[in-house]
Formats: structure tokens, sequence, C-alpha cells
């Protein structure tokens, strides 16, 4: 390689060098103002929190006082929570079973209903059929006694009143023409 190439390569690996320098600098800087801010920040806080100290130490004894009691809150209420799953498990299979009873019942009071619907309409249709078969029995009896009965009687009415009328006729001997009664108007 020629001696040019070879200095215009280091002098761009020197550059590149450079510029990354540069940069670390850049964030070292950023890095040292932010440690200074939490710094100045924290600070400012230590008074305070030296403030809460004594008070912090005054509470110390009261929490450990407190600890075993809480343990024991804790171990009861795991035995709580543990009896609780149990309990929400039996009771969770039984409402399982019984809505698993309940659909089955319902299936049977479907088929229930849908079986007395079916026999119901059965039962309505023969009654349809009994009543129509009564009541044209009826009307054929109606018919009958029209025919049978009250035509003859019909008849009967009317030969007694022609028996009548010349019995009268006969008892009464010759009347006169212009004598007519209401009844004799009507019989012509």
């Amino acid at each position: 390689m020629d001696p040019q190439t070879l200095l215009n390569i280091m002098t761009g690996f020197v550059i590149v060098a450079a510029i990354a320098l540069l940069i670390q600098a850049g964030l070292l800087f950023g890095i040292y103002k932010a440690t200074r801010e939490v710094t100045i920040s924290a600070q400012r806080l230590i008074p305070k929190v030296e403030a809460l100290v004594p008070k912090v130490e005054a509470l110390i004894p009261k929490i450990e006082a407190v600890i075993p009691s809480v343990q024991a809150l804790i171990e009861s209420s795991r035995g709580a929570v543990e009896d609780s799953r149990k309990l929400i498990g039996d009771v969770t299979v039984k409402t399982s079973e019984i809505l698993d009873t309940a659909r089955r019942q319902m299936v049977r009071v479907d088929e229930v209903f849908g079986d007395a619907a079916g026999r119901a309409r059965v039962q309505l249709d023969r009654a349809e059929m009994v009543l129509d078969d009564t009541m044209t029995r009826a009307q054929e009896t109606v018919a009958l006694v029209h025919s049978g009965i009250l035509k003859p009687l019909r008849e009967i009415q009317g030969v007694t009143l022609g028996i009548r009328t010349a019995f009268n006729f006969l008892m009464r001997g010759r009347r006169d023409p212009g004598r007519a009664t209401a009844d004799e108007e009507m019989f012509i």
C-alpha cells in the first residue's frame, strides 16, 4: 500500500475516534449535571428526613408490638380463605347438580305438557265430533217431530174443525147466508 493512502485511512480513524471522544465527553457532562441536581435535591430532603427520624423511632416499638397480632391475623385469614375455597367448591358442585336436575325436570315437564296438550287436543276433537253428532240427531228429531207428530196433529185439528163446523151447521138448522160468522168466513 502506498503511504499516502495509509495516511488518509489513519486520518479517518483519528477523526472518528475524536468524534467518539467528544460524544463521550458530552454524555459525561450530562451525567454530571443530573448527579448534581439529585445531590442538591437530596440535600434539601435530608433535614426533612432527619425531622421524621424521631417520629419513626417512636413508632418502631408500636409496630413491633403489632407484628405478632398481624401475623396471627394473616394466618387466620389464610385458614379462612382455604375454608372459603372449599365451601365455594362444594357450593359450586351442588349448584351444578341442582341445575342439572332442574334441566332434567324441565325436559320432563315439557314432555308432560306436550303430551297433555296432545291429549287435550284429541279430547276436544272427540267432544266436537260428539257435539256435532248430537246436534245432527237433535235436528233430525225435531224434523221427525214436525213431520211425524205436528203434521198429523194439524191434520186432526183441521178434520176436527171441519166436523165441528158440520155438526154446528146441522144443529142450527138452516141459516141465512147473510149471518155468516167470522169462523165461517175464514173457513170459506
